[in-house]
């Protein structure tokens, strides 16, 4: 009701009534203020005049009711441990594909390699939960496809040179812009679910404590609506992972990687790998040619370009 109450006063430059709205929507004057109240508790300005009431700015907020057909599937939370945690027990209670877990801030935000993901006011931070129908083998394709999809999105919203890095990191001019960090449970031959846990730097300032970081607000130089930019998001990929199969994805995802052709090292949990990085399988594992020319191929670790 919230978001509906929204869309109409938002399409309105005039003060649109009580009556108006209480005809419209089907529920009474005292439900309609109601409404409004907590809308304006929570943020949003919206004036209150003797005819009626005007909209005239709205918080950078992730409020389910922002986001129209999804709202059901969307969760919100001001402040949590991890949107991981909230998204893994959200699955394994059959939540529906497409359930989204967003927070304002996240206490105990976590990277690859039980790495820790600073979750600062300002910045993006959610997971997805999807359910493909495809065998566990070909799972990180969907990893490959929301680290693409984030990087088209933000080179097509705001003109800058998103690239990706092998796994699964968005850059801008060399410089992190975003992270993302995969979690799945399957049976022997299928998926049960897949969590993509997505932190992107839009509006907080990371370099204090990650001088190779970087956000959206230090680019452009202004504020950004981070609504914006996760609607436009959840749209592309919610499309991409209809793609059964998803078998493009990897050869779509190398027109835009920095990692291909250039020396990097490998860090995983058991040991360190360094050469040239000269392709990625259909699968999404890196082929490394090491110092002696023998060929390596690493399914999963942190990536350092050298």
């Amino acid at each position: 009701m919230k978001g509906q109450i929204l869309n109409i006063l938002k399409t309105e430059t005039e003060v649109v009534s009580g009556e108006t709205l209480s005809t419209y929507l089907g529920i009474s004057r005292v439900s309609v203020w109601k409404h409004i109240k907590k809308l304006q508790g929570v943020g949003y300005n919206i004036e209150a005049t003797p005819k009626g009431y005007l909209f005239i700015s709205a918080p950078d907020a992730l409020y389910p009711w922002e986001f129209g057909e999804k709202e059901h599937n969307i969760h919100y939370f001001d402040e949590v441990d991890s949107t991981m945690d909230i998204a893994r027990e959200l699955a394994r209670k059959q939540c529906p594909h497409f359930t989204v877990v967003i927070a304002g801030r996240q206490k105990k935000g976590r990277g690859r390699l039980k790495r820790s993901w600073l979750s600062s006011e300002g910045g993006l931070y959610f997971t997805i939960v999807v359910r493909p129908k495809i065998p566990p083998v070909i799972s990180s394709r969907v990893n490959f496809a929301a680290s693409m999809i984030l990087a088209q999105t933000l080179r097509n919203m705001f003109h800058i040179n998103a690239m990706v890095k092998w796994p699964n990191d968005v850059l801008v001019d060399g410089k992190k812009i975003s992270g993302i960090l995969s979690e799945m449970e399957a049976e022997i031959d299928r998926v049960s679910f897949i969590s993509i846990g997505i932190g992107i730097n839009v509006n907080n300032d990371p370099t204090p404590d990650e001088p190779m970081a970087t956000s959206l607000k230090k680019i452009l130089g202004k504020k950004v609506p981070r609504i914006e930019v996760l609607k436009a998001f959840l749209d592309r990929f919610e499309d991409a992972v209809k793609d059964v199969n998803l078998d493009n994805v990897v050869s779509e995802w190398k027109k835009y990687t920095e990692t291909l052709n250039r020396h990097v090292r490998i860090v995983t949990a058991h040991e360190v790998s360094e050469g040239l990085a000269v392709d990625v399988d259909d699968n999404g594992a890196l082929i490394l040619k090491l110092a002696d020319g023998s060929v390596k191929k690493i399914i999963y670790g942190d990536c350092f370009h050298e």
